[in-house]
């Protein structure tokens, strides 16, 4: 195991919301699957590529109580077209929270608030692409 990175991969990203119910169907709609684990206060899905786990928690449980403002780490979704997905995003109710930015070397990011507080971050990553290519060889 000594070849074996420290941090193998996301497992489990969590977003909080006040509106639990309404934050539910906005990510079933943006998903366009249920939740595969539902328990009060808390529900899961897998989405992606990958089958990357996506925590959506009351806020209610949020430690140190709910947060007034978005912020704290931003997790990038890549997607094969951010302006129709940026789009998508605010059409369902997100606001901008950074418009889109073309960066180095074909990398494209944007990012929205979604309507329960929570930054959602999305772009094209040439890189992503390359990992899974070489992982369906």
């Amino acid at each position: 195991m000594a070849n074996t990175p420290t941090l193998r991969g996301f497992a489990t990203i969590s977003f909080f919301a006040a509106d639990h119910d309404a934050a539910r169907q906005w990510y079933t709609q943006l998903f366009g699957v249920e939740p595969y684990f539902v328990v009060p206060g808390y529900v899961e899905f897998r989405v992606g590529d990958y089958q990357h786990e996506f925590g959506l928690i009351d806020s209610r449980y949020e430690v140190g109580g709910p947060a007034t403002k978005p912020g704290g780490a931003v997790m990038y979704w890549h997607v094969d077209d951010v302006k129709s997905m940026f789009e998508k995003l605010l059409s369902m109710g997100a606001t901008e929270h950074q418009g889109i930015i073309n960066r180095t070397e074909g990398f494209v990011t944007a990012s929205v608030t979604d309507p329960f507080g929570n930054i959602l971050g999305i772009m094209y990553n040439p890189h992503y692409l390359a990992v899974l290519a070489a992982r369906r060889v």
